[in-house]
């Protein structure tokens, strides 16, 4: 039996080697299906990498002329795309060999789901640490107890009608299009629950190459922007004292330490056994720095 094409999106800005690198794992895969690679250039220069092409891969640059940025590079490759599945992967990610195929059976095998997504390795530059998913199917209330770090969007794949339809496409609202994996795993999930691979087939970077690596302003700004647009999180009173953790450290982290005090009160009122908050609390009074709380987390292959 064939297998279903899929068009795999690139967005890349200024960093060729590490974009090199993560064109060369999706055309490596170990899927018989046709692949269809689009690198989307933002803000830089379309420099194509001189890779080699089997007789079903195919790669093509496009220049992002939508909102700069990641959300308006993907959805400039989701409207050129040529196929009905659509992968992601950033430009400092990479796929393992069998991570495509193993998906591509659980479309077949689940054909109500609209993303499926994999577990990851996360690559620190020190090491690399395993970080699965707690289960194989993800719910709405899953995503809203919890954001499952471990599901990353270099790891999904969707079908494609559903972008260009009911789910819609990459939010470019979003401030600096920080938590549109998020974003995209809260609607998707109140249309159907997510389907896991739940193995790391995907290594992700975290060493401080984002984009968005420290700009805890930003942070804030776009979880704020989150909460105003999934007002489920209201519902229960630990998921959005959650979210309002998460805005209180990244307020003080920035240095707005007023802010960061209050939305930590909100968020202990809420739900006092939120560690986030009483860390943002003692990064407002300067107990200690959050940058030595990120030093000692990420020891652990974890993040704020």
């Amino acid at each position: 039996m064939s297998r279903p094409p899929v068009t795999a999106i690139v967005p890349t800005h200024n960093r060729p080697e590490l974009m090199k690198r993560a064109v060369q794992s999706i055309l490596a895969q170990d899927y018989a299906g046709d692949i269809e690679v689009i690198v989307v250039f933002d803000a830089c220069d379309p420099v194509l990498p001189d890779v080699e092409l089997a007789a079903n891969r195919s790669i093509r640059s496009l220049v992002n002329h939508r909102s700069r940025g990641l959300a308006g590079a993907r959805n400039t490759g989701i409207l050129a795309a040529s196929h009905g599945f659509v992968a992601f992967l950033d430009d400092d990610d990479h796929w393992l060999d069998a991570k495509l195929e193993r998906q591509m059976v659980v479309f077949e095998e689940k054909p109500e789901s609209i993303l499926v997504g994999t577990a990851m390795m996360i690559d620190d530059g020190k090491g690399t640490h395993e970080r699965l998913v707690p289960a194989d199917t993800v719910t709405h209330q899953d995503l809203l107890r919890k954001h499952l770090v471990g599901l990353h969007s270099s790891s999904f794949v969707f079908r494609t009608n559903a972008l260009l339809g009911e789910l819609g496409l990459v939010d470019e609202d979003l401030p600096r299009s920080y938590g549109e994996d998020y974003d995209l795993l809260l609607r998707t999930s109140a249309i159907t629950p997510v389907a896991v691979v739940n193995q790391a087939l995907v290594q992700v970077t975290w060493q401080g190459q984002s984009f968005f690596f420290g700009q805890w302003a930003v942070y804030a700004e776009a979880l704020q922007y989150l909460l105003v647009k999934h007002p489920q999180f209201a519902l229960n009173p630990r998921h959005i004292g959650r979210i309002e953790s998460q805005i209180a450290f990244a307020l003080a982290a920035s240095g707005q330490r007023a802010d960061g005090a209050a939305w930590a009160k909100r968020s202990i009122r809420h739900d006092a056994r939120q560690p986030k908050a009483w860390l943002a609390l003692v990064v407002a009074l300067r107990l200690v720095s959050a940058d030595r709380i990120i030093r000692i987390v990420r020891r652990f292959g974890k993040g704020i």
